[in-house]
C-alpha cells in the first residue's frame, strides 16, 4: 500500500495520551454533537405513525406505516456513500473537519423536514421532500460514526475502551431525549394538535441546538495516533481491498449492536400497535432504555480495558440469545407497562454490555491511517443492511408470520452473525 509523508517527523516514539482536559473536552463535544445529530434520525422513527398519516397516506394504515418505516430505512441506503466520502475525508483532512461537515449536512436535512408541507397541501411533492431530507441525513450519518469513534479511540490507547464507549453512550442521550419528546407531545397535546403542528417541535429543537454543536466541534484537537500516523494515499481502496477481511469482521460486529438499537427504536410502535399500551407509557419505557445505555455503556467500555473486548461482548451476545424470545413472549402474553419496563431493562443492560467495548474493538481492527474510512465503511454497510430496515423488517415479520414474537428471531439472527464476527476479530489481534 502506498502512503504519503508522515504527519509528524518522528514516528519511532510511542504515542502519548492527550491531556485530561483535552480528552474531557473531546468526550463532551462528541457526546453533545453526536446526541444532537442522531436525535434527528431517531425522532423520525418515534413519530413514524404520525408522519405516515401526514406524508404517506394510504387506504390501509398498516401499508402507510410500512411505507414510512421503509423511508426510515432509505436513509441508511445513503450511509455507505457518505461513509466512503466522509470517511476518506476524515483520514485525509482530520476527524474534526469531517465531524463538522457531517453535522452541517444533517442540519440541512432536518430543516427540510421541519418546514415541509404535508401531502394534503402539496401532494406527492411532500413525500419527495421528506425522502430527499432523509437521504441527505443518511449521507451525513455515514461519516459520523467513523470520524467520531476514531477521534475518541485515539485520545488514549491505554483507555481506548472507556473513551470510545462514549460513541454509543451518547446515543443513549439521543434515545431518552427523543423519548422525552415523545412522552411530552403525547401527554400535552391532543391528537389533532400533534398532527397539525406538534410533530414539528422536535425537529425545530434540533435546529436551535445545532449551531452549538457546530461551534464545539470546530474547536477540537485531533487524537495522538492520527497526528503521528502516515497519511494513506488511497484509504478507500486499502479498506475495501487490502483490509477487506478486517472490514468484514468490523461489519459483522456491528450487526447485533444495530439490530438491538433499532429494535429498541421500534418498541414504541410495537407497544402501541401490537400490545395496545398508551403512547406515553411506551415512550417512558424507551426513555428508561436510553438512560440505561448512557449510564452503563462507559462502565462496560472501561471493563473491556481490563478484561478484553471479546470476553465482554461474547458474554453479552450469548445472554441476549438466551433471553430475547422469552422477553417477547412475556410482552405478548402479558401486555402491560411493568412487563414492557422489565423487557426494556433486561435488553438495555445486556445491550450496553455489548455496546461498551464495540467501538474500541472495531477501532483496533484498523491502523490509524485508514481508521476513519474503515470504521465508517464497516459501520455504514452493516447498519444499512441490517439496522436501518430493522423496524420495517420487524413490522413485516409480524404481518407475514402472524406472530407478535417475530422481532425476537431477527435479534437472534444478529447474535449468531456477531458471534462469528467476534471469532474473526480475535484472529486479527483484537483481545
Amino acid at each position: 500500500m502506498s502512503t504519503l509523508a508522515p504527519r509528524t517527523a518522528d514516528l519511532s516514539e510511542p504515542a502519548e495520551p492527550a491531556s485530561r482536559q483535552s480528552t474531557l473536552r473531546v468526550i463532551t463535544a462528541i457526546s453533545i454533537g453526536n446526541a444532537l445529530e442522531w436525535f434527528e434520525i431517531v425522532i423520525y422513527g418515534f413519530l413514524a405513525v404520525t408522519i405516515s398519516k401526514l406524508f404517506f397516506p394510504a387506504e390501509n394504515d398498516t401499508v402507510s406505516l410500512l411505507i414510512t418505516l421503509g423511508t426510515f430505512g432509505v436513509t441508511f441506503v445513503m450511509r455507505p456513500v457518505g461513509s466512503l466520502v466522509l470517511g476518506a475525508y476524515a483520514d485525509a483532512r482530520g476527524r474534526k473537519n469531517a465531524l463538522t461537515l457531517s453535522m452541517a449536512l444533517m442540519l440541512c436535512g432536518t430543516l427540510l423536514i421541519a418546514v415541509a408541507p404535508t401531502f394534503a397541501q402539496i401532494g406527492l411533492w411532500a413525500p419527495g421532500l421528506v425522502i430527499l431530507a432523509r437521504l441527505l441525513q443518511g449521507f451525513a450519518a455515514g461519516g459520523e460514526f467513523g470520524s467520531a469513534t476514531a477521534l475518541l479511540a485515539e485520545q488514549d490507547p491505554r483507555r481506548r475502551g472507556f473513551f470510545s464507549s462514549w460513541q454509543f453512550a451518547s446515543q443513549g442521550i439521543t434515545t431518552f431525549l427523543a423519548a422525552g419528546f415523545g412522552m411530552g407531545l403525547n401527554a400535552l397535546l391532543t391528537p389533532e394538535q400533534l398532527l397539525s403542528w406538534g410533530w414539528r417541535i422536535p425537529f425545530f429543537f434540533g435546529l436551535l441546538i445545532g449551531p452549538a454543536g457546530l461551534y464545539i466541534r470546530r474547536h477540537l484537537d485531533e487524537g495522538v495516533e492520527f497526528k503521528r500516523a502516515a497519511q494513506e494515499a488511497t484509504p478507500v481502496r486499502t479498506t475495501l481491498v487490502d483490509q477487506r477481511g478486517r472490514t468484514l469482521a468490523a461489519m459483522g460486529l456491528i450487526i447485533l449492536a444495530t439490530i438491538v438499537a433499532y429494535t429498541g427504536l421500534f418498541m414504541p410502535t410495537f407497544a402501541v400497535r401490537q400490545l395496545g399500551l398508551p403512547p406515553s407509557m411506551a415512550f417512558a419505557g424507551t426513555f428508561w432504555f436510553g438512560v440505561l445505555q448512557f449510564a452503563l455503556v462507559p462502565l462496560f467500555g472501561s471493563m473491556s480495558d481490563r478484561v478484553g473486548r471479546i470476553p465482554v461482548m461474547r458474554a453479552a451476545a450469548l445472554v441476549m440469545l438466551v433471553m430475547i424470545v422469552p422477553l417477547f413472549y412475556l410482552l405478548v402474553n402479558h401486555p402491560s407497562v411493568p412487563a414492557l419496563m422489565l423487557a426494556l431493562t433486561a435488553m438495555g443492560v445486556v445491550a450496553s454490555a455489548y455496546w461498551g467495548p464495540i467501538s474500541a474493538a472495531m477501532s483496533e481492527l484498523f491502523p490509524a491511517a485508514t481508521r476513519g474510512t474503515g470504521l465508517s465503511v464497516s459501520y455504514s454497510f452493516g447498519v444499512a443492511i441490517f439496522g436501518g430496515f430493522a423496524p420495517f423488517i420487524s413490522a413485516w415479520l409480524i404481518t407475514a408470520t402472524g406472530s407478535k414474537i417475530a422481532p425476537a428471531f431477527y435479534v437472534g439472527f444478529g447474535v449468531v452473525v456477531s458471534l462469528i464476527a467476534l471469532r474473526a476479530a480475535r484472529g486479527y489481534g483484537v483481545k
